[in-house]
């Protein structure tokens, strides 16, 4: 995919899916890793299971390595969540966390639920996980910490200057 990958990460609502829309929407190659490399499994073995806890939402590993060893772009992110990032995350130039306060956090998982009543953050349960993930920062990759809680295009136009920076220009 990218001559240079980058992995966007963050705890649920920290906006990794809206990054990702607006990358596209501005002609980045970027993945939506929870819709197009996710599945429920292991997260050592990478066996399917069937449940639906938090630290089975993991990527398709042999997916991964094959589309950052693709260089036919010049740079592509990879935007989610994944609990078997440390299987993979050496492939990447670097990882950017997006970072949200609680109620940032919060206020985003309801106007999604609010839209899809079945997203996760929804159930009761689940939100409570998600509010122990922010606190703990459990299952987040060690990354750049990208304030995620200005608009949009603001935390995007950051990734891409860092982006620039990165590779020297």
């Amino acid at each position: 995919m990218g001559v240079r990958n980058y992995l966007i990460e963050g705890v649920s609502g920290a906006g990794k899916t809206a990054v990702c829309d607006e990358l596209l929407r501005r002609g980045s190659q970027a993945i939506h890793g929870d819709r197009t490399l996710a599945y429920r499994g292991d997260p050592e073995t990478g066996e399917p299971v069937d449940d639906s806890a938090p630290e089975h939402h993991i990527w398709d590993i042999a997916l991964v390595r094959a589309l950052v060893a693709d260089r036919t772009v010049p740079v592509t992110f990879f935007c989610g969540g994944s609990r078997n990032h440390a299987k993979f995350i050496d492939l990447f130039d670097a990882v950017f966390i997006l970072d949200v306060d609680r109620d940032t956090m919060l206020q985003r998982i309801d106007e999604r639920v609010r839209v899809d009543p079945t997203d996760w953050g929804g159930r009761p349960e689940e939100r409570e996980i998600c509010i122990r993930m922010h606190e703990t920062k459990e299952q987040v990759p060690p990354g750049q910490l990208i304030d995620a809680t200005p608009p949009l295009t603001e935390v995007v136009d950051e990734i891409l200057r860092r982006v620039r920076v990165r590779r020297g220009g």
